[in-house]
């Protein structure tokens, strides 16, 4: 399920919550009604990116940062690769799109994280397995 950028809305105060909890309600689920997508699939995603939000410093990002969160993007589409509970997770929260709207700004990274921390609560919120 590929997203055209149409589909993007940018991530913003407002709307980064409901934005994660409408995912993880539309995630696959097994015969007995836990979601797929295992707990620590989704948290080794977190953990980069709050590996990176550490980091982050002054209004613009570095070089070195962006870098970073290119390699995340790698990682995104690795994991993906390999599960795919985890490729329709990532699509339908449109990870890939957003590190790629993050264009060196600060606060739209800092957005990103915030959704991934989201993510990861209604996840678990919603009987996320372990």
């Amino acid at each position: 399920m590929r997203q055209e950028k149409s589909d993007f809305v940018a991530l913003n105060e407002e709307n980064y919550v409901d934005l994660a909890e409408k995912v993880i309600e539309s995630l696959e689920r097994d015969r007995r009604g836990n979601i797929k997508l295992s707990t620590s699939q989704i948290r080794n995603i977190l953990a980069m990116s709050s590996d990176i939000y550490s980091d982050v410093m002054g209004d613009k990002l570095i070089p070195e940062i962006i870098g970073r969160i290119n390699y995340l993007k790698v990682r995104i589409v690795y994991e993906e690769g390999r599960n795919p509970d985890v490729k329709d997770f990532a699509e339908k929260a449109k990870l890939r799109f957003y590190l790629d709207h993050i264009s060196g700004s600060k606060e739209k990274f800092l957005y990103f994280s915030r959704y991934m921390e989201a993510l990861v609560a209604f996840h678990r919120y919603n009987g996320g397995r372990d």
